[in-house]
């Protein structure tokens, strides 16, 4: 089991706090979390990464109990195995995309040296980057490109679960479907566990796999049996 949620409480700023009564989710598999709006879904992120432990419960990913984590460095070497794909994660826009994307790998990136950037050349085509655009300053790059540093940034340490924190909420509807299919492909490649929370059922339909309603008072997940 990937991931693991029992009877978890956690205050974090909103009217309610944050309830997940149980939830599962098997290794390898894509699962939409459906209704959680962009507070809660950090919250959950955290939980899930152990940045922060639950008020009450139990929250078990990739096989460690968060709250057995016995130091910072063990906390590092867990959550290199996540991906987390988030509108919080920072991009340097005086950098060029292709620097941006050599970060996880050397923090010399000027020049980039030239094993990552072979490296990089590979994240980027994996995700649908031009080429082109590898050379563009971050803070010229338009939405599309952007979205696609983010997620080539998740996955460039190669983790074993990927954490989309409301993937589609920049990108125009037009480009959702374009993005979701670049995810699948990754999802077939890699067979990673995919976790996407998101407000929007659409993207969780076009995405696949599992999608579980949360309600936020009892803090149980509903799962869409159809999508019709």
């Amino acid at each position: 089991m990937a991931l693991e949620l029992h009877d978890v409480e956690k205050h974090y700023g909103a009217i309610r706090p944050l309830r997940i009564h149980n939830l599962h989710v098997t290794a390898g598999t894509r699962t939409t979390l459906a209704g959680l709006d962009h507070q809660a879904a950090e919250a959950f992120v955290n939980l899930v990464t152990g940045a922060t432990l639950p008020d009450r419960g139990d929250v078990v990913c990739l096989g460690q109990p968060t709250a057995a984590i016995p130091d910072g460095d063990a906390w590092l070497a867990f959550v290199e195995r996540i991906g987390i794909l988030s509108d919080r994660i920072v991009l340097l826009e005086a950098m060029t995309v292709a620097q941006n994307l050599a970060i996880p790998f050397d923090l010399e990136v000027d020049p980039i040296p030239a094993g990552v950037l072979a490296r990089v050349a590979v994240l980027a085509a994996e995700v649908g980057l031009d080429p082109s655009m590898l050379g563009t300053r971050m803070a010229d790059a338009d939405v599309h490109t952007r979205a696609k540093v983010v997620l080539a940034r998740a996955l460039a340490l190669d983790p074993e679960m990927l954490l989309l924190e409301h993937p589609a909420a920049e990108l125009p509807l037009d480009a959702v479907r374009a993005y979701v299919t670049v995810l699948n492909r990754i999802w077939e490649r890699r067979r990673l566990t995919i976790v996407a929370l998101t407000m929007d059922e659409k993207f969780g339909k076009a995405l696949g796999g599992r999608l579980l309603n949360w309600q936020p008072a009892s803090g149980e997940f509903k799962e869409r049996r159809s999508w019709f």
